[in-house]
């Protein structure tokens, strides 16, 4: 019997302020990306009008170069499901018309949703954009607008998310989760990160594990807001874009708050459109800014037009396919216990659950080929995914 100092007792006491932290992990789908498309414009077709525009201006040789088999991957997504995430947007991309318009655009887009959700053509996740609490104005007309579509609507489907724009302060997520309590429904939302007060409060804290805490479960996700963040900190014009130093703090913080919480990330969009004379360059950008975010542990990302849709497969697709390979190996090696080269920890298996995972929802890569490439099936990597470390 070995000797010690301290009794059980002892430590049990000196311990018992301490509590357990329980890391929460996301559950079900993560959409690749939001698409944004202004409320007055949203029709009955919209969804698939979006992948007919899409595959429709598709030009191999204004692509980037593209591994083999993910162009045919990304038109046959683009025909069975274009839009993942669908944002119906009452906020910047809307404007602000008269109130009778608004309100008629927010009971008839509640009733062309309710119409997708019968006919099964809705897209997996979608919701609507009110306007910010900046001002009284703006937060009285944002809750009447939430307040037909949702009398409109009726029952709450699953995949259904508010997104809460422009947040300031804990006391405006506070509040806006206790008007969602009025509702009596299960709602959720995210939380748009777009402004200086957002990341860093007054007081020199972090303000996002805040609003995090303060959403009382509600909150689902954090969206990066590109241009109202840039314009906040004071960049000109030339320099308001995702792949500047200041988003990549903004987007860091973003993942250190929301690390453990079950709260997913978005990134933000560009405004360099594919369209006309600028259809190569626009492309370009686009997807070199998804595969940034993709390297940069962003899964999701907004989409502010139907072309843009091709970009967004194609370099997703391809990230996932070149990864493949390599990401199959180390995770096999983790599980099989085989020495090798590199030494994996807990944590890393998981996140190499969560890319399968992730590749197989979006269509990029095939269950089977996971499984044959990892040794693993889809309830194996779930347990991974989600194993405390």
């Amino acid at each position: 019997m070995y000797q010690t100092s301290l009794s059980p007792e002892d430590v049990a006491r000196v311990t018992a302020r301490l509590s357990t932290v329980e890391r929460t992990w996301p559950v079900g789908r993560q959409p690749v990306h939001t698409c944004y498309v202004p409320a007055g414009r949203i029709i009955g077709s919209t969804i698939s009008d979006w992948g007919r525009e899409a595959l429709e201006s598709i030009e191999p040789d204004l692509l980037p170069d593209l591994p083999d088999g993910v162009l045919d991957r990304v038109e046959a997504k683009l025909r069975r499901e274009p839009v993942e995430d669908l944002r119906i947007d009452f906020e910047d991309g809307y404007g602000a018309p008269e109130d009778d318009v608004e309100d008629m655009d927010a009971e008839s887009t509640a009733h062309i949703v309710s119409r997708w959700l019968e006919a099964g053509t809705a897209p997996p996740s979608f919701g609507l954009r009110i306007k910010s609490f900046d001002t009284k104005a703006l937060r009285e007309r944002g809750l009447r607008t939430l307040d037909i579509f949702l009398t409109a609507l009726g029952e709450v489907p699953p995949g259904f998310v508010i997104t809460f724009p422009k947040v300031t302060s804990v006391d405006q997520v506070e509040v806006f989760g206790d008007v969602l309590d009025l509702f009596g429904k299960p709602l959720k939302f995210e939380i748009q990160v777009e402004t200086t007060q957002s990341v860093v409060d007054g007081d020199g804290r972090l303000a996002i594990p805040q609003f995090i805490e303060a959403g009382r479960g509600r909150v689902t996700g954090l969206h990066f807001g590109t241009y109202d963040y840039t314009a906040g900190c004071g960049l000109s014009a030339a320099q308001q874009h995702l792949a500047h130093g200041a988003c990549d703090f903004a987007r860091h913080v973003m993942q250190v708050s929301a690390a453990g919480t079950g709260v997913r990330l978005s990134d933000g969009s560009t405004n360099v459109l594919p369209v006309g004379d600028q259809k190569q360059h626009g492309w370009d950008t686009h997807y070199r800014l998804v595969r940034r975010s993709l390297e940069h542990g962003f899964y999701q990302g907004w989409d502010l037009h139907p072309v843009q849709l091709v970009t967004r497969y194609a370099a997703v697709y391809a990230f996932y396919r070149e990864g493949l390979d390599a990401d199959a190996a180390r995770l096999k090696s983790y599980v099989q216990r085989v020495s090798g080269g590199v030494l994996d920890e807990p944590a890393t298996a998981q996140a190499l659950s969560s890319f399968f995972l992730r590749a197989v929802d979006c269509g990029a890569l095939d269950p089977v080929e996971v499984q044959v490439a990892t040794g693993l099936d889809e309830s194996a990597l779930r347990g991974l995914a989600t194993r405390s470390s």
